[in-house]
């Protein structure tokens, strides 16, 4: 099972995209465990997914995770929910995105 985690300000503008991104894993018969948190939760977390992805109007703590994950020696890739796809709340091109950056 994939674990995917998304982090946005608050963790409430992700929940209805992580809705989406579970509807499309379950059509798909993909085994995803998928959550949404406030950034602040998703520093204790990061040990726990496999990804992390941020949402468009978090990208200002891209480098604060990258430099958490490297003092902390975590391996999980990190990135920028694509833009477009967040405002169309696509679940099926951010799970296409979350597993591309996970190795599947």
């Amino acid at each position: 099972m994939k674990k995917i985690l998304l982090s946005c300000s608050a963790g409430m503008s992700t929940s209805l995209l992580v809705s989406k991104m579970k509807d499309v894993a379950e059509q798909q018969e993909i085994s995803v465990q998928i959550e949404a948190v406030s950034s602040d939760n998703a520093f204790s977390m990061l040990n726990d997914y496999d990804v992390l992805l941020i949402g468009p109007q978090m990208r200002f703590m891209k480098r604060k995770f990258e430099k958490y994950i490297k003092d902390q020696s975590i391996d999980i890739p990190i990135d920028i929910i694509d833009t477009v796809a967040y405002g169309r709340i696509d679940g099926a091109g951010v799970l296409k995105q979350a597993l591309n950056l996970i190795g599947d």
